[in-house]
């Protein structure tokens, strides 16, 4: 568990990351390395400033994969429309060519006034697929960051990062888009006026199966059983299941092993799928349910999608945000 924060991460240099792309692609080595990096071991924190305040029941959570976050202004605005003071987002770049070198997270909780917490996930060591190389107008990137980021209308309170374990699957030499990292989830502790639980977003692995992603939801649920004892738990996001399996989502066993935990899963109608083709993503045929709520502890009323076309029907992300309404906690 990862728990030291900073304004702004220490950024590796571009010689660095080239190096980075030579060194000889197996897991001790590419743990030893995501060791050494400062920022892969701290969260940004920023945003809004203020007051402490606490969240009044029933309020809604919004969970969204940005898909790099091409159109961070445009995504704040459906995200304000839903009301949420409480947002989990994954897929978030920062310093990266393809979106233009910004920080779309420090630009969405600006329009939003909230405040974040970010962490990297990759150390993105290429400007991306083919496709996302269409948009970048520089030849490099500035920083190389991809995370995820979770976002409050209140203070952020034990801020945390547990990167979920992994075989390092994006470090082959024979991946086009190499990186340095592993899946990650950033937590924080949420106040309310009938007081705390533990909000997480999570981004789970896609290019595994579903065996995989049970371990990471596992030692995702034990480490945050660790670090809050007794306290209610929120765990949203990307969760990719059925992703490389045919799109069958029942086919992911971490539903049965959380049930056995005690977490409900919440996902909308479950014949409604969450994503669809994007600017980035162009499978129109390949719809699948991968973005979901897991709870224990809170009363979760209504869940839903949200399309992610703008008024024009531009797509903004490959994926559509989730929402749910949080009542209260469990009696």
């Amino acid at each position: 568990m990862i728990r030291s924060t900073v304004s702004a991460f220490a950024v590796p240099s571009h010689e660095e990351r080239k190096g980075f792309i030579s060194l000889e692609k197996n897991p001790d080595i590419h743990a030893a390395t995501l060791a050494s990096l400062a920022c892969m071991n701290t969260v940004r924190i920023g945003g809004a400033t203020g007051e402490v305040q606490l969240l009044a029941f029933p309020f809604t959570v919004a969970a969204w994969n940005l898909e790099r976050c091409l159109f961070p202004v445009e995504s704040a605005a459906k995200l304000k429309s839903t009301g949420a003071p409480l947002i989990l987002l994954s897929e978030m770049d920062e310093g990266m060519a393809r979106t233009g070198q910004n920080d779309p997270t420090a630009i969405v909780a600006g329009e939003l006034g909230m405040n974040y917490a970010y962490g990297v996930e990759f150390l993105e060591l290429s400007l991306g697929s083919e496709i996302e190389r269409s948009f970048c107008k520089q030849d490099f990137n500035e920083k190389g960051f991809h995370g995820n980021a979770l976002m409050a209308s209140v203070a952020l309170k034990d801020v945390f990062l547990f990167r979920l374990p992994g075989e390092a699957v994006w470090f082959k030499d024979s991946n086009e888009q190499p990186r340095v990292g592993e899946r990650c989830a950033i937590g924080v502790i949420v106040e309310t006026e009938e007081g705390p639980f533990v909000a997480v977003s999570v981004h789970l692995e896609s290019i595994a199966n579903g065996i995989y992603r049970e371990r990471q939801t596992a030692a995702l649920i034990d480490a945050v059983e660790a670090y809050a004892p007794g306290l209610p738990i929120l765990i949203g996001g990307d969760l990719n299941t059925g992703n490389h399996s045919g799109g069958d989502f029942e086919t992911d066993t971490l539903f049965a092993m959380a049930a056995a935990r005690g977490f409900e899963r919440h996902g909308g109608p479950l014949g409604q799928m969450s994503t669809r083709p994007s600017l980035i993503t162009r499978f129109p045929e390949r719809a699948m349910k991968l973005d979901w709520f897991l709870s224990r502890g809170l009363k979760i009323g209504e869940s839903h999608l949200i399309s992610s076309l703008n008024e024009e029907g531009k797509p903004l992300s490959d994926h559509d945000m989730i929402v749910c309404t949080i009542e209260g906690f469990a009696s």
